[in-house]
């Protein structure tokens, strides 16, 4: 019998950092990333931090021509910044938004307000089902002491849960992103342990580009030196990860990154490097079968490192529901101290004492401001921590599962 044809397929992710009155010559940046586009003609295009809708517009009227189908996903205050352009027409689209994504008092990161999500959208390309999936998790400010690490380990996880489920009627599961994850870190060995994607990077025949793949480098005009230094190569953070279910296989011909500026220009796309693979998708002759009891120690393993990160997230985020708590009823206290005393001073107004109506309003609207934001932040780090507690649990669940697996096989 002889074997169906392959299929290639060019696939391009880039975080276009295109924050609009903040990122700097943004519209500049977008127009060349069109550019570019076009010169190579990308099958699939997933492209991240496009937070303003005329940028996805402009894009989308100069790639009509080479990328002809495309979608945006809207969540958040300001959106999730993800789109996807495709050669191929978008047969169905889905977006979940993450349950955790920070602290909204955390403006100088402001990673909540974007409504971090996950992406999918379905392409049909000769006779071959795609589940094409775009990402962005929430940024590592601090190495060293890293307080949003409990989110992204929940972030990686229903990102994975979300692939796993969605993907049974695909043929083929591609993920492109910025992740905000070293290779070795626990999210991304949790996300590849329980999906079982693999790296386009460690599994590319051919590489050209940045040393170690690094996405994001102390060369590039646009990153923040200070926050490289421990790392003097860059850090890869940006991954197209890829697998194949039923009967194909998909092996990565070519993996590229973009080095820096942009030819015949002083500046680079992005504060991150562009990455560009080639894909080879050919149907095989049987369905393998599953080899998951081979690797199930060490998805153990991953799983309980993952739940320990959360854990210690869920004893943080206790700690700060009972502060936010204790305050918001101190500020009641100081709310009925106030009522009292109002009282009191009214029962005094016939002695012909004055009323001292401007230090009791100044102290009463402290009080009920105080009241509200500790409301507000109790409510919060109670999502927070019911979150954080499913997630373990998810993870428990799924540990006993794998490890009394073995004694029903014989």
């Amino acid at each position: 019998m002889e074997k169906d044809p392959a299929l290639r397929l060019r696939v391009f992710d880039l975080n276009c950092w295109a924050i609009r009155y903040l990122s700097k010559r943004r519209q500049e940046r977008i127009r060349l990333i069109g550019d570019r586009l076009c010169q190579e003609g990308f099958d699939l295009v997933l492209l991240q931090e496009i937070w303003s809708e005329r940028d996805y517009s402009d894009l989308k009227a100069k790639l009509g021509g080479c990328c002809p189908f495309s979608h945006y996903f809207r969540s958040g205050v300001i959106g999730s910044g993800l789109c996807v352009f495709s050669k191929f027409p978008i047969l169905d689209t889905l977006l979940y938004q993450y349950s955790l994504n920070g602290y909204p008092y955390m403006l100088q990161h402001g990673d909540w307000f974007c409504g971090k999500s996950v992406g999918l959208v379905v392409v049909r390309i000769a006779e071959i089902t795609f589940n094409i999936y775009v990402t962005h998790l929430h940024a590592e400010y601090s190495r060293e002491k890293d307080t949003y690490l409990p989110h992204r380990v929940v972030q990686a996880w229903e990102l994975a849960q979300f692939i796993r489920h969605t993907a049974k009627a695909a043929d083929v599961v591609l993920l492109g992103g910025d992740l905000n994850m070293h290779p070795g870190d626990v999210g991304i060995r949790l996300l590849r342990s329980w999906t079982g994607l693999q790296d386009a990077y460690t599994e590319a025949k051919h590489f050209e580009g940045c040393e170690d793949g690094c996405t994001l480098t102390p060369n590039n005009c646009f990153t923040v030196k200070s926050e490289l230094q421990p790392f003097p190569s860059g850090i890869r953070i940006d991954y197209i990860l890829y697998k194949a279910i039923s009967s194909f296989t998909v092996k990565c011909e070519e993996l590229r990154t973009t080095t820096g500026t942009v030819p015949g220009m002083d500046i680079p796309y992005s504060d991150h490097e562009a990455v560009m693979a080639r894909l080879c998708i050919q149907r095989r002759g049987q369905t393998a079968g599953v080899t998951i009891g081979t690797a199930m120690p060490a998805l153990v393993e991953v799983l309980s490192e993952a739940r320990t990160e959360v854990c210690m997230g869920l004893l943080t985020a206790r700690r700060q529901r009972y502060s936010s708590g204790r305050m918001a009823v101190l500020a009641m206290l100081l709310l009925l101290l106030q009522v009292v005393g109002v009282l009191g001073v009214l029962g005094g107004l016939a002695a012909g004492k004055p009323f001292p109506a401007l230090s009791f309003s100044l102290l009463a609207f402290l009080a009920l401001a105080i009241l509200l934001l500790a409301a507000g932040l109790h409510l919060f780090h109670s999502i927070e921590v019911k979150m954080l507690q499913g997630t373990k649990e998810q993870m428990e669940m799924v540990i006993r599962g794998l490890q009394e697996q073995p004694l029903h096989r014989h």
